[in-house]
Order: structure tokens, then C-alpha cells, then sequence
């Protein structure tokens, strides 16, 4: 006669069923990592580690947007150094059309020829493409921002109510706006003295209607005022002016006046920050090589003309040229100055992004050592809680199956 009861029995398997719990906790522990499995187990230590792994959530997110940030911020360093050096073959090439005059016109029509080109190539550069951006400023790649046109069609005529002209067309989205700004800038002179080439600004709302000069001015201060600051593990979220500015426009660039720069000028009032936009504009790569393909050409169709003063004309092209040959050596400067500014903020990226990647294993590893299991302690675990279920399961069926009498003996 077997001596057990149904109590005993539910007992038993109250036991075994816990024992057997504690077996798959022990697995769960091993194949998890995690030591707890809720934060009954152990609060302190469970929102500890949920308060590590937001910072380090965080801390990924901007290392993942960082690596995005790196690319563009280099192909933009990439994109001011090729226009330092199209300005500085372009003044090579200057010098040349000062000789050229006296070897050949087919020798001066081949340098205003490259000059056209080097001046494309610049404009070329200002739509570099990183992704789904021009890394210039353009919101998508849809609208490109930057677009050149030479115009050599007109007479070298005072009375001519249409230049020759170089014109270099900026088209923007501002932020909130679904059309598209566009603002002209036309380089142009009357062939009268060497100070007379300057850019004439007009520009178009999104409506296709024109703006007056005073509100194309106040946009193209808008536009150039804009900045990407963005909290990516350099400078304090709370101090906006410390993030570092991961927006840089073409026409930065080209004046050499970053967004900081702009917007100081505009503090100042009035018509500060246009007027010296536009005095850098006139200082740029573009202005500069198409002030020369300008005066080449005006040069040509004077010495065309039989009853011409080709010595005069000499003497005018050989003043152009050579001032602004001087005046390419500043802008060189200029431009290896924002070359410059950009190196820096990629290096500083570089920087910022070692030191993230230390914070990670540094969170990482104090994650695991507040909520981590220790491999070794937790697979004897397993096997410990392995061995009782067993030894349970032995028992279960001695106690099916035999007297308690027998079982104890």
C-alpha cells in the first residue's frame, strides 16, 4: 500500500515546478546577459541600467549621425579646396593672356576659352552631391543651386543697353517655403576703366514675382544667415552659439563670410551685411576669372575693328589683367581660409567621434557590470539548478511509483 497524499503530492510538484523555474531563469540568464528580469529583482540596479542605456542610446544616435555629418562637412572641405586651385590655375592663365596678346589670337582666344571653363568648373563645385543633398546648400537634389551663364553676344558698344555678362543664378528653398527663390547675380561692364565690373543683384520670389532691391538684398542676407547647428557630442545643448555649425552655403564660401560673420553684420543695421556681401562677391573666383574672359573679349572685339587704338586696347587689358591678378591673390587667401575653417570642423568631428566611441564601451561596460551576468557564475548556476531538477524528476517517480516505507529505506 503506497502512504501518500494528494497534499503531499501538490507540494511536491510545487517544488519541482519552482525548481524547474529557476532552470529556465538560469538559461535565460545565460543566453540573455542580463542578470534581472525585471526590476522587482533588483530596482536599483534595473533603473540604474535603464538611465546607462538611454545614454548610451544616445550616445549611438549621434555617433550614427556623426559618420553622415563627417561626409558631407569633407566633401564641402573638398569642394573649397578645387576652387582654391581653379583660381590659382585660372591666374596662371592670366598672366599668359598679358603675353598672349603679342603671340597670336588664336593664342588669347584659347586662354578666354580655358578661363570659361575653370569659371564653369567653379559653379560645377558649388553643386557638389553628397547623398540626397548638395552639400552647398541645396535642401534636396531636385533643385540645383547653382547654375552659370556667359554671355559674349553683345557689341563692345557705350550705347548698348545689353553687357556681356556673366551671371550666376542661386536658387534657395527657404526653410518652411515649398517654392523656390531664385537670385540672380550679373557681372558686367561698359569697357570704360578697369573699377567698372561689378555684380548687379535681382531676384525672384517663389511666386515667380520680382523683388525690389531692397528686399532681393534682405534675402540674400536671410539666405546666407542660415545654420546647422547640431548637438552631435561637441559644444552644450545648452548654449546653442557652443554646437558646431554643420551648414555652409556656396556663397559663404565664394565672400569667405561664414553665417556667425553675416549675422553680426546684419546687428549692425541698415545695409551693412549687403554691401559687404556684395563687395566679397565682387572679390570672388567667379568674379575674378570672369572679369578677366570680360576684359579678353572686350579686347578682341576693339583690336577687330580697323579703325581701333590697339595700343589703347592693349594697355586697357594688360591694367585689367594684372589687377586682377593681384586682386586673385587675395581671394586666394579668402578661400583657403574657409578651406581651413572646414578642416577644422572635420577634425573636430574626428575628435568628437573617438570620444564617443569611448563613451559607448565605457557605458557598455558599466551596463554589464550593473545588469550583466557573470558568464561563469551563471552557467554554474544553470548546471546546479540542472542537477536538482533531475534529482527532482528521480524522486517524482519513486514517489509514483513506490511506498514511502520503500522509499526511505
Amino acid at each position: 500500500m503506497r502512504v501518500t497524499t494528494p497534499a503531499t503530492y501538490r507540494k511536491f510538484t510545487s517544488s519541482v515546478n519552482d525548481v524547474h523555474l529557476r532552470l529556465n531563469k538560469s538559461m535565460t540568464k545565460i543566453t540573455s546577459g542580463a542578470a534581472y528580469e525585471s526590476a522587482s529583482e533588483n530596482p536599483l540596479a534595473y533603473y540604474t541600467g535603464q538611465k546607462i542605456d538611454s545614454q548610451y542610446q544616445d550616445t549611438l544616435a549621434k555617433n550614427t549621425l556623426l559618420t553622415d555629418v563627417k561626409n558631407r562637412l569633407y566633401q564641402q572641405e573638398i569642394g573649397a579646396r578645387d576652387i582654391q586651385l581653379t583660381l590659382s590655375r585660372a591666374k596662371v592663365q592670366v598672366e599668359y593672356g598679358k603675353t598672349a596678346t603679342t603671340t597670336g589670337e588664336h593664342d588669347i582666344q584659347t586662354i578666354k576659352e580655358d578661363l570659361m571653363q575653370k569659371v564653369r568648373t567653379i559653379a560645377n563645385d558649388l553643386n557638389t552631391q553628397y547623398q540626397d543633398f548638395y552639400v552647398y546648400g541645396g535642401n534636396d537634389v531636385s533643385t540645383t543651386p547653382f547654375d552659370l551663364e556667359i554671355d559674349l553676344s553683345h557689341p563692345d558698344s557705350d550705347t548698348d543697353t545689353e553687357k556681356n555678362s556673366v551671371t550666376l543664378t542661386y536658387s534657395h528653398t527657404f526653410p518652411g517655403d515649398t517654392g523656390v527663390t531664385k537670385f540672380q547675380l550679373k557681372y558686367t561692364s561698359d569697357g570704360k576703366t578697369p573699377e567698372d565690373f561689378a555684380f548687379q543683384l535681382t531676384a525672384t520670389k517663389p511666386d515667380g514675382t520680382a523683388m525690389t532691391d531692397t528686399e532681393a538684398q534682405g534675402e540674400l542676407v536671410r539666405a546666407m544667415s542660415e545654420q546647422g547647428r547640431i548637438d552631435l557630442g561637441y559644444g552644450d545643448i545648452r548654449d546653442y552659439s557652443t554646437l558646431l555649425d554643420t551648414y555652409t552655403g556656396g556663397l559663404n564660401v565664394l565672400t569667405g563670410l561664414n553665417s556667425d560673420a553675416v549675422r553680426s553684420l546684419d546687428k549692425q543695421g541698415g545695409t551693412a551685411a549687403s554691401d559687404r556681401i556684395m563687395k566679397e562677391l565682387n572679390e570672388s573666383p567667379i568674379a575674378l576669372i570672369g572679369r578677366a574672359v570680360l576684359s579678353i573679349d572686350d579686347y578682341q572685339k576693339t583690336v577687330d575693328d580697323p579703325a581701333s587704338d590697339k595700343a589703347a586696347a592693349k594697355d586697357l587689358l594688360d591694367d585689367r589683367l594684372g589687377t586682377t591678378m593681384d586682386r586673385m591673390t587675395v581671394t586666394e587667401h579668402t578661400i583657403s581660409t574657409s578651406y581651413s575653417d572646414l578642416g577644422n570642423k572635420y577634425k573636430l568631428l574626428e575628435e568628437t567621434a573617438t570620444r564617443l566611441d569611448s563613451i559607448e564601451d565605457s557605458l557598455t561596460e558599466q551596463y554589464k557590470d550593473t545588469l550583466g551576468a557573470d558568464p561563469y557564475q551563471a552557467i554554474m548556476e544553470m548546471f546546479n539548478n540542472q542537477y536538482s531538477y533531475n534529482a527532482a524528476l528521480q524522486v517524482g517517480s519513486k514517489l509514483m511509483t513506490s511506498s514511502l516505507f520503500d522509499f526511505v529505506r
